[in-house]
């Protein structure tokens, strides 16, 4: 997957619940994002597919009842409405956007999509765990499938002996809270007339989000900023990928949910905006745990000595059995993110897997586990990127570190590609980088942000 995106307008949206700091708006009036700009920055992330999908609610006046109003689809690569009605002269407009890299299943899966029971769904994420995935099937389908069967219960109390229809149903949190790995999600369940949204709890992927102005009163959300037309029409020059001028921020990491009534009142649409808590009890320690430094002993460093004390040794143990914890855990996640390798099996001449490889410890690691995880009919290409040829440290590096692998693993095919690239372009190519990861003011944008720079 690439990245998600969502247009919501119509609706009066109520944030009190959110405890937001005072959204400022007179560094926001004079931007403006339209659906394009939003394709326009999905289409820049290289998807195989860019889907669109429009929900409208529309309201009906001549209804006794203003609270009666139903949900149309419109897709824009077909421009025809399922009803086949005539647009309403008032509704509320949700547009979908998912860009789509295939990465699991054995057949693309465009997104938006939508079930039997008109919800729908765009995901930015990988399911290792938590929901059970196929080894043939597609994260998003699976999920999708998931969420199709949770109840509408919009309390935050639910729990899975929640009764709906007669029939005891998780709810939407129950489901996203046992998801191990990273996504980001926006989904429109039909049910209950809610919208769900937000991002695993450790933000390992991107959702941006434009919280409702006075001066432009609609939602959006997007795993990446675009570059509003207003400013591509202008002189102004956008530097290191950023305006200066805040219109995005980012979600913060949990799970949302925006139900939408009608007022009576007015009668327009309203909703309010509220954050759920993990329901998940082994992620809420997660998410609660302190790491913290530890200064080993000289007398726990010391493993030299002919003469090794007991209290040594079962240090020495412990240390051991650790580091196989660690191995054990590691080899366990790389099988699960290439358990998919056999769908390449009808193409013999097909790598399906690569090591960004440097030489160093990192990336010998995930090259030697690799090799115990992957059929030894395959090769493994090591990609390694120099920018003074030959010469350069990690080139020198990775050629000792093929003689090693070649060593403990004679019968796998292993191929060092290299990789020159050209320092003068590193200036054009960082501010790309920057402006695909925009607003890139995260401690983990930072990080590359420096490892860019010392490249």
């Amino acid at each position: 997957m690439c990245g998600i995106a969502l247009l919501v307008s119509g609706i009066r949206i109520c944030l009190s619940s959110l405890n937001l700091d005072s959204i400022s708006s007179s560094s926001k009036s004079h931007l403006v994002f339209s659906v394009d700009d939003l394709k326009a920055a999905l289409q820049r992330r290289g998807p195989d597919s860019l889907g669109t999908m429009k929900l409208l609610l529309p309201l009906h006046s001549n209804s006794s009842n203003s609270t009666n109003y139903r949900v149309s689809s419109f897709n824009e690569e077909s421009h025809v409405l399922d009803n086949g009605s005539d647009m309403p002269e008032s509704f509320a407009e949700f547009v979908f956007l998912g860009a789509t890299l295939q990465l699991r299943g054995v057949s693309p899966v465009c997104q938006p999509l939508m079930d039997s029971s008109r919800n729908v769904l765009v995901y930015n994420g990988e399911i290792f765990g938590g929901i059970e995935v196929g080894i043939h099937k597609n994260d998003t389908e699976s999920l999708m499938q998931s969420l199709g069967n949770c109840c509408s219960c919009r309390s935050q109390e639910h729990r899975t002996t929640c009764d709906f229809n007669g029939q005891a149903k998780g709810s939407i949190v129950d489901v996203l809270s046992v998801i191990k790995g990273p996504w980001a999600i926006i989904y429109w369940q039909e049910s209950s007339k809610t919208l769900w949204f937000g991002r695993d709890a450790f933000g390992r992927r991107s959702l941006l989000v434009h919280w409702p102005t006075m001066e432009d009163p609609r939602f959006l959300l997007s795993s990446v900023s675009p570059t509003s037309s207003r400013l591509q029409d202008s002189s102004f020059e956008v530097e290191n990928g950023s305006s200066g001028i805040k219109f995005w921020e980012e979600l913060s990491c949990g799970i949302y949910s925006m139900s939408v009534d009608v007022k009576k009142s007015d009668g327009s649409f309203h909703s309010e905006i509220k954050k759920h808590e993990w329901t998940n009890a082994m992620l809420k320690e997660l998410i609660k745990w302190e790491r913290v430094s530890i200064e080993p002993k000289p007398a726990e460093l010391n493993f030299s000595h002919s003469r090794t004390s007991s209290a040594e040794l079962d240090i020495n143990s412990s240390s051991s059995v650790l580091a196989q914890n660690v191995l054990t855990a590691l080899r366990e996640s790389m099988l699960r993110r290439i358990s998919l390798y056999n769908i390449y099996q009808a193409l013999k001449e097909t790598v399906p897997v690569a090591v960004l490889f440097s030489g160093g410890l990192d990336s010998m690691i995930i090259a030697a586990l690799l090799d115990q995880c992957l059929d030894p009919n395959y090769e493994i290409d090591l990609l390694n990127v120099s920018f003074d040829g030959e010469s350069a440290p990690d080139r020198v590096s990775a050629k000792i570190g093929l003689k090693e692998l070649r060593r403990v693993a004679p019968l796998r095919r292993w191929r060092l590609v290299h990789i020159d690239a050209d320092l003068s372009k590193l200036t054009w190519e960082t501010k790309r980088v920057l402006s695909l990861i925009n607003p890139a003011n995260t401690y983990m944008v930072l990080i590359l942000f420096h490892d860019l720079i010392d490249c």
